[in-house]
């Protein structure tokens, strides 16, 4: 397994992690199979959203003795009110099934307390003014949750949240098909429509979301990996051609800042297969068949394909574009900690030898000599 630093917090997470919406309504049977196989994985992050009390104690069942080995993201709104799951934004809902969760799991901190559902500008007002961050807030100053956290679909409500200070990760919606919708839509409702519009590029809010997310220490973990499974369907999915698992995976794994994917399982077949990630192939891995269609909108943009590779001296070419990315959100305020990164490295945009190589095959167009110029220039 390998895992990824969560921010300024002394958390590293796996780069596989456990999303445990499956395991609801399922038998404690299934439950303990496929926890289990993920601790056998070394799987070691959890997203527990669910406020129904069984699926809660079960897994708390099934961690054990083992609860000090994984990172559970808990969330501060999930509600389950007349039996049909909800959200509240009232302080002493919120209260009371947040200490509920830790009951049913059977200990007495989660390590990540999310703040549930940050979709709208409503929900962001209310979690002020209602009082929900201040106890966010009073729960890590006694070290009942270890980090702050939020949810969240929607890019520029998810940036109004972070901005706040408080938040230490984000858990948030990413693959391509999410991440090429118009700004304008939302996600959860046009998956079924995403072919019929007019791709023009990446959200450009989406894209800054993720630099910023990069140059303030806040992690990502993702969820809609695979689309709510549509992606792997070449019936289902806007671009006509089925990904796999990997190739989903690794499209989340290499935007700036995430550190988890949050894979949906109920089975330890279904851990064993999300974790193949691990021993995939760089063609395997390789996701830019599915995306070529929409090079010309991406012209000029790097995604980090690394299809620019092998470089003659070695240089990790998507690596300082990544870095240069996020220099170039504001060049009088580079974060020290991407200073260091990028001169930490071995080989760097300075050792460019300008042999046009990586131009030829990049697929976008991307000025790459010029990026390696212009890193060198902001980040020595």
């Amino acid at each position: 397994m390998e895992y990824r630093k969560i921010g300024h917090t002394s958390i590293s997470a796996s780069i596989i992690g456990l999303g445990a919406e499956h395991l609801d309504g399922q038998p404690y049977s299934v439950v303990e199979e496929t926890v289990h196989a993920a601790l056998e994985q070394q799987i070691n992050i959890i997203d527990l959203f669910m406020p129904g009390e069984e699926v809660r104690q079960n897994i708390g069942k099934a961690l054990g003795n083992r609860r000090k080995d994984v990172i559970i993201q808990g969330h501060i709104g999930s509600v389950d009110l007349n039996e049909k799951y909800d959200m509240s934004r009232d302080l002493n809902i919120c209260k009371a099934y947040f200490e509920r969760l830790m009951k049913n799991l059977g200990t007495d901190y989660i390590d990540v307390g999310m703040l549930f559902f940050m979709d709208s500008d409503e929900a962001f007002e209310q979690i002020q003014a209602n009082g929900i961050i201040d106890y966010a807030l009073e729960l890590k100053e006694k070290g009942i949750i270890r980090a702050i956290g939020t949810s969240s679909h929607n890019p520029r409500v998810a940036r109004k949240v972070l901005e706040t200070g408080v938040v230490d990760l984000m858990m948030f919606s990413i693959n391509p098909a999410f991440d090429m919708t118009p700004p304008e839509k939302d996600v959860l409702d046009t998956m079924e429509e995403l072919e019929k519009q007019q791709y023009v590029t990446i959200d450009p809010l989406r894209n800054e979301l993720y630099k910023y997310c990069e140059q303030q220490h806040i992690a990502i973990t993702v969820m809609k990996t695979f689309g709510g499974g549509r992606l792997l369907s070449a019936e289902h999915s806007p671009f006509k051609k089925a990904m796999t698992p990997a190739q989903c995976i690794h499209y989340a794994l290499t935007r700036p800042a995430v550190v988890s994917t949050m894979i949906g399982c109920q089975s330890a077949q279904q851990v064993e297969e999300a974790v193949s990630y691990l021993n995939a192939t760089a063609e395997e891995r390789d996701y830019m068949d599915i995306i070529s269609d929409y090079q010309g909108a991406l012209s000029g943009k790097c995604v980090y394909c690394n299809h620019c590779q092998p470089c003659p001296v070695n240089i990790d070419i998507a690596l300082v574009n990544k870095y240069l990315d996020i220099a170039l959100l504001d060049t009088d305020k580079i974060p020290p900690s991407i200073l260091q990164h990028y001169n930490s490295l071995s080989v760097s945009g300075s050792d460019c030898i300008a042999c046009g190589n990586c131009e030829d095959k990049c697929p976008f167009s991307v000025p790459v000599i010029k990026n390696m110029e212009r890193a060198a220039e902001l980040l020595r």
